[in-house]
């Protein structure tokens, strides 16, 4: 699996296509961010990544890739 820390740019797919960002940090328990409930675990984790328009997500380690 691979990891990232924070500050690490990133890509993923998105609706509009590639998006562009960078990870905030490593998700490892249960959180909730723009009312949508993430199901991260210290054996799933999820990365919250701000995007260059200034969103943020949640991305499980294998949508995302370095830039």
């Amino acid at each position: 699996m691979t990891t990232f820390k924070k500050g690490d740019a990133v890509s993923w797919q998105s609706h509009g296509g590639t998006a562009h960002g960078s990870v905030e940090k490593k998700l490892t328990g249960e959180t909730h961010i723009k009312g949508h409930k993430v199901a991260a675990s210290k054996d799933d984790p999820q990365y919250l990544v701000k995007s260059e328009n200034g969103g943020k997500a949640a991305h499980k380690p294998g949508a995302l890739e370095r830039d």
